[in-house]
């Protein structure tokens, strides 16, 4: 683990640096404020680091988990009369059991199974995490607080004052009371609600009201018509230096510059902003509430979204682990990092932290500094502890605004731009009355709105249902039991036995034998590091590919700009009508592969092969 030392220090401090405005963003943004985010960077960091399987991950809390996690503690609080503190060990709890979750992936072997979730799916989920981030930070950029606003609040007074009347009876009828035979008792108790006891839960009642996208939307009036200018100024001065500095140079991250900048005037000038909340000063304790106060009634309702987590974290961590492998050619071990995140976020829950995943970005930075083993994701966590301890006091004076601005280029920059950009090329194929559809864009644009607009988990479950549904369709349609994507030792088809030994030796002939969907593309992607480096042109066979979905698109994409970094001279033989659609909707076919390179037959391809090798000699 020492051996590389030096890079992995360099890789771990660099990308603690990256992960540490994004901790805190993260952690305001979920609703348990920064020391949450910044506990779970430590934690998770460390541990996943430590126990998981791909050696130069980085890993904290992610945009797609911390969204939904706000829908977890929004929930959990809602119910506690808004008392974060009343409802912190229901809320841990559903973490800890995620990560016990993650690591019961682990422990089955269910991490090689995560690549059958189909790219529409994923696309319109990102999007979605994109689109809340993006909505539910209008406000705070612009220093409106619904629970604040007391013309506001007062609209939720009667309601408040139902909520806790209602809460009075239920209280009697868990002692036993008859309510029809002590009505005495309940007036007594309806006698000592006090007016701040209904501004509390009026508050609470507002807050609820006006979260999440529609709830943003529906309070928009209100906080244009109070507007802090200064809070808006120091979010827009956020997002332009994180966007500027980029063009000066990527040494420096421009999320870390941008905090300091922002942060360093506002507190120097002493202006009036709205500091974040507190950050504890000392050493992070364990929340033994967790276990202590433990109920299953209280948590119950959140199994299932403790399972999204589980499962959202694995899709997180396992892409990011593909990118590192990619960067670094080596091969992660995907059950054992989902073991890993599972122990790093089951840690983080009982010190308090919010959940976290791989980090893709942070990733990246740490190998890009020269981090090569566990280590280095090891000193990210450390490095964050050294800045807890020594700088608590003074993160503590970050403008909340500030955070507001760096959450708005993550919601931004999430968004999966290359799903959304082929939504007017994806052939349609699914007729509904007179209209032609696409339905991966159904899946897409149903994940997307239903995430945005209703909730997380159930949109994804409805999206993979209807992606299920389709591809059953489309395969029984083509009539194709089942797809055969081998990566090695192609066997010959019958019109490849006469081929001559000199073309042989120089060539090398891939076979895809039915669809290339979402189910079969990792054995596909093998392609390109598997091709003896003595094939200087490789031949692809496509005449028995009669289908190729967008999750499918992409992987020949990759496989083929691998193929040409690698310096092969890549042919296309025998295209089929819909995966030839496809090609050209985004532009394989001709800016990738030009048109002189797509046969229609082996023999014309074989003959330029042929003239290619003379022409050579």
């Amino acid at each position: 683990m020492f051996k590389h030392f030096r890079g992995d220090l360099f890789g771990g401090i660099t990308a603690g640096i990256v992960a540490l405005p994004l901790a805190l963003a993260f952690g305001v943004s979920s609703g348990l404020g920064p020391s949450a985010g910044l506990y779970g960077a430590i934690f998770i960091s460390f541990f996943a680091a430590l126990f998981g399987g791909t050696n130069t991950q980085i890993s904290g809390p992610t945009a797609p988990m911390t969204a939904v996690s706000m829908v977890v503690i929004a929930g959990i609080i809602a119910v506690n009369d808004g008392d974060v503190g009343k409802a912190l060990p229901a809320i841990l709890t559903v973490f800890l059991l995620a990560g016990l979750m993650q690591i019961g992936l682990g422990l089955v072997g269910l991490g090689k199974y995560i690549k059958y979730i189909p790219y529409p799916v994923v696309s319109g989920f990102m999007t979605a995490i994109g689109v809340i981030i993006l909505v539910t930070q209008i406000l705070p950029a612009v220093g409106y607080y619904p629970k604040e606003d007391s013309d506001y609040v007062n609209q939720f007074m009667p309601e408040a004052e139902e909520k806790i009347l209602e809460n009075i009876l239920k209280e009697e009828a868990g002692e036993g009371i008859l309510v029809l035979e002590n009505f005495t008792e309940t007036i007594k108790r309806a006698e000592k609600i006090t007016h701040d006891d209904m501004l509390k839960e009026a508050s609470t009642l507002a807050s609820k009201d006006a979260s999440g996208v529609l709830g943003t939307f529906k309070v928009l009036p209100r906080a244009i018509n109070n507007i802090n200018w200064l809070e808006l100024a120091l979010a827009l001065a956020t997002i332009f230096i994180i966007y500027g500095f980029k063009k000066i140079t990527t040494a420096i991250p421009s999320t870390l510059v941008a905090l300091i900048a922002v942060s360093g005037v506002a507190y120097g000038f002493g202006w009036n902003y709205r500091p974040i909340e507190q950050i504890p000063s000392g050493l992070p304790v364990p929340n033994l509430d967790i276990f202590t106060s433990f109920q299953f009634d209280s948590v119950s309702p959140y199994i299932f979204t403790a399972l999204t987590l589980a499962l959202l974290g694995a899709i997180d961590s396992l892409l990011t682990s593909v990118v590192a492998d990619n960067m670094t050619q080596t091969k992660h071990k995907p059950n054992q990092e989902l073991v890993g995140q599972g122990i790093g976020n089951s840690i983080a829950a009982i010190f308090g932290g919010i959940p976290g995943a791989g980090a893709t970005i942070r990733t990246v930075v740490n190998i890009n500094s020269g981090g090569k083993t566990k280590l280095s994701g090891m000193v990210a966590g450390i490095l964050l502890l050294v800045i807890l301890l020594a700088l608590g006091p003074v993160a503590s004076q970050i403008p909340a605004a500030v955070l507001a601005g760096i959450l708005v280029t993550v919601g931004i920059g999430v968004m999966d731009y290359r799903g959304l950009k082929a939504i007017p090329h994806l052939p349609k194929d699914i007729k509904l009355g007179p209209l032609k559809l696409s339905s991966e864009v159904i899946i897409m644009l149903v994940v997307l709105v239903l995430s945005s607009v209703w909730n997380l988990v159930y949109a994804v479950g409805i999206g993979l249902v209807i992606a299920s549904l389709m591809f059953m369709k489309k395969i029984g349609d083509l009539t194709a039991k089942h797809s055969k994507v081998k990566a090695l030792r192609e066997e010959a088809w019958s019109d490849e036995k006469n081929v001559p030994k000199k073309i042989l030796d120089k060539v090398f002939i891939k076979h895809i034998n039915g669809p290339l969907f979402f189910g079969s593309t990792n054995e596909f992607q093998q392609l390109a590091s598997q091709i003896p480096d003595s094939a200087s042109i490789v031949i692809i066979r496509m005449g028995r590919m009669q289908y190729m979905d967008q999750t499918g698109l992409y992987a020949m994409e990759d496989v083929l700009q691998d193929l040409k970094r690698k310096g092969a001279t890549i042919l296309l033989v025998n295209i089929l009508e819909q995966p030839r659609y496809m090609l050209e909707r985004i532009d394989i076919i001709p800016d990738l592969i030009p048109e002189n390179n797509v046969f229609s037959n082996l023999k014309s391809c074989l003959a330029w092969v042929d003239t290619h090798l003379n022409t050579k000699e």
